[in-house]
């Protein structure tokens, strides 16, 4: 264990999150889950690890590959439309999600799954030479590789590339502030509206989510997102999506767009059926009529709910078909051509045609 801890340790993989305790054992405070970690041990992520009498991170600099993405993909509707964004993530996770629908990169306990090496600035200047508006931390959750992500972040702000967050936003106070200053977009995985969801499938706690959501948007200028993954009999019932949407226009405001995505049966949860497509309609029915103004229905091809609509007129401002630009109605200040009515979010004067396309990029370790 220690050995394979220590593979390719320098001193940049030092972490900044950590306690040492009156026991002896090291406290990690990156997350909520504190683990308290004894020599060569590792946290429930799996890449945070005590050596040598600090954490470490044992994916510094290391991916489990890259691709370019449409931003549509992440889900984002409401930043850069139509453009490409270079996509990666690393290993492991801290949450423990028997759904998830990554699990062969989130749960991966094998070093192997990280074929990719590269440093900060190769990543910032590939995304850079490749016309990427952004750098997307997905996969797995980039708040369990934040220093490598802040680092990163930091790269691609000297080159003019943005930073988007795919994360379910389970974090403490002091590292989310420092992570979240780094980014410029992020989508929020909330996972359900209950705590006995979040306790049986996650093994965590839904307060600590809406808590990160308050501080990004009232306390950040983070464009804020939330995606929901609906599965069936667990968290897709009418009277917790009304609480949950009643709780978003009462904390967030009208103007956060909310994505439900179709969930299709994977990891522990292979006996459970697809989310109907009558689910994910109804489920935006209750969030437009409690004030949501930009609800997006995700893994099914539905372009009517998947495009962006004037709140106020119901002109079409921007058609979608899958994660491609169809249409794009804005004018260049980002308001509705029709009624001047302001569309939320982070538009340029034009929409990107990067369209359907995945591409596979591969970066240069030296």
């Amino acid at each position: 264990m220690n050995q394979q801890i220590a593979h390719s340790f320098t001193e940049s993989h030092a972490t900044r999150w950590w306690e040492i305790q009156n026991d002896g054992r090291i406290l990690c405070t990156l997350c909520p889950r504190a683990c308290k970690l004894n020599e060569g041990q590792r946290g429930l992520c799996f890449v945070r690890a005590r050596h040598n009498d600090e954490i470490i991170l044992t994916t510094y600099g290391r991916s489990s590959g890259f691709c370019i993405d449409p931003i549509e993909k992440k889900p984002l509707a409401h930043f850069l439309p139509g453009t490409s964004v270079l996509s990666f993530g690393t290993a492991g996770c801290n949450l423990a999600c028997s759904f998830c629908q990554n699990w062969e990169i989130s749960k991966s306990r094998e070093m192997d799954t990280l074929s990719g090496e590269a440093s900060p600035e190769k990543i910032a200047q590939a995304a850079k030479n490749s016309g990427c508006a952004s750098v997307a931390y997905t996969y797995n959750d980039p708040i369990i590789f934040a220093e490598y992500a802040i680092d990163i972040a930091a790269a691609c702000r000297e080159v003019g590339v943005k930073s988007v967050a795919v994360t379910a936003a389970y974090v403490e106070t002091s590292p989310r502030i420092e992570f979240f200053n780094a980014m410029d977009a992020a989508n929020i995985d909330l996972k359900a509206f209950t705590e006995s969801f979040y306790k049986k499938h996650c093994k965590a706690h839904l307060k600590n989510v809406l808590e990160t959501l308050e501080y990004l948007v009232k306390e950040t200028n983070v464009w804020v997102e939330i995606t929901t993954l609906l599965i069936p009999d667990e968290n897709d019932s009418p009277h917790e999506i009304d609480a949950m949407t009643r709780w978003i226009y009462e904390k967030l405001g009208p103007n956060i767009p909310l994505h439900f995505s179709a969930f299709h049966p994977d990891f522990r949860m292979k006996d459970k059926i697809r989310t109907p497509h009558s689910t994910l309609i109804k489920a935006r029915q209750i969030a437009l009529g409690n004030g949501i103004r930009y609800v997006y229905t995700g893994n099914v091809i539905d372009e009517a709910r998947s495009s962006t609509w004037c709140h106020s007129c119901g002109t079409k401002l921007i058609g979608r078909h899958k994660y491609a630009i169809s249409s794009y109605a804005l004018i260049p200040n980002g308001n509705c051509p029709n009624c001047s009515t302001p569309l939320a979010g982070v538009f340029a004067d034009k929409a990107g045609d990067w369209g359907n396309k995945r591409q596979r990029v591969q970066i240069a370790s030296n």
